[in-house]
C-alpha cells in the first residue's frame, strides 16, 4: 500500500514533473530537461540492486535485528549530514539548490536511495542524507528526494499490483479505502515535511530512529520479541 501514498508525490509535484517530462523529451538543453534525465539516472542504482538482491530483501533481511540496525545506522548518517550542514552554515558557505545539481550528484543521491532496500532504512531519510552530504539545503534535499522517489516507487508498485488477488467486493472496498487513506496521509506528509525542514533540523527524526532502534534491540536481547 506504500506505493499508493506516492501517487500523492505525483499530484503534489505535478507541475515539476510536467516541466521535466517536456524538457526531457527535447534532450538536456534546458535545466528542466537535464534534471528530468538526472532523475532517471538516479533511479538506476536502486533498480539494479533491487533486482540483484530481491531474495535477500524479501526474505533474509526481514529480521528485527536488521531493521533495528538499519534504523540506528541511518540515524548515524543523518546526524553526520546535519553536522556537515551546521559546519557549512558556520562558515557562511552558500548551500546548493536544485538548479546547481549535476549528474554526479544525481547518481550519489541515487546510491543513497539504495539504502532503502534494507528494511528499517527510510527511503526519504536516505536520500535527504545524500542531499545534505552534497551541500544541499534541508528542504531542497527533501524536495529532490520526493522527485527522485516516483520512478522507483512506481516500478515497485507495478510489481505489488501483480501480486494482488482480490476475490470479493469486500476485499476491493477495503483496498480502495486503505489506498485513499494512504494517499491523503502521503499528501499531507509531503507538505508538512517540506514546511518543517525550511525552519528546523532533522534531529527529531534522528533521535526517534536511535530510540526505536535501541528499544528493538533491548526487547530482542531480553527475548520479549522474536527476531
Amino acid at each position: 500500500m506504500q506505493w499508493i501514498a506516492y501517487l500523492a508525490v505525483l499530484l503534489y509535484f505535478r507541475a515539476d514533473y510536467a516541466r521535466f517530462i517536456r524538457g526531457a523529451l527535447s534532450g538536456t538543453r534546458t535545466h528542466e530537461g537535464k534534471l528530468g534525465w538526472m532523475i532517471v539516472a538516479g533511479t538506476v542504482p536502486i533498480a539494479v540492486l533491487g533486482v540483484l538482491f530481491k531474495k535477500h530483501i524479501e526474505q533474509d533481511w526481514r529480521s528485527l535485528y536488521v531493521i533495528a540496525g538499519a534504523m540506528i545506522g541511518l540515524a548515524v548518517l543523518l546526524a553526520w549530514g546535519e553536522w556537515m550542514e551546521h559546519r557549512r552554515q558556520a562558515r557562511r558557505e552558500t548551500l546548493r539548490t536544485l538548479e546547481q545539481l549535476n549528474w554526479t550528484d544525481a547518481i550519489v543521491v541515487g546510491c543513497f536511495q539504495t539504502l532503502a532496500l534494507v528494511p528499517g532504512a527510510s527511503r526519504s531519510g536516505s536520500t535527504i542524507t545524500g542531499g545534505l552530504f552534497l551541500g544541499m539545503t534541508r528542504d531542497m534535499a527533501a524536495r529532490f528526494s520526493f522527485l527522485l522517489s516516483l520512478p522507483a516507487v512506481f516500478g515497485a508498485g507495478l510489481l505489488e499490483v501483480r501480486k494482488l488477488h482480490l476475490s470479493t467486493h469486500a476485499e476491493l472496498a477495503n483496498l480502495l479505502a486503505a489506498g485513499l487513506a494512504a494517499f491523503v496521509v502521503g499528501y499531507l506528509a509531503i507538505a508538512l515535511l517540506l514546511g518543517y525542514l525550511r525552519k528546523h533540523t532533522m534531529w527529531v527524526f534522528i533521535i526517534y530512529r536511535f530510540a526505536l532502534g535501541a528499544l528493538l534491540l533491548a526487547l530482542l536481547s531480553r527475548g520479549i520479541l522474536p527476531p
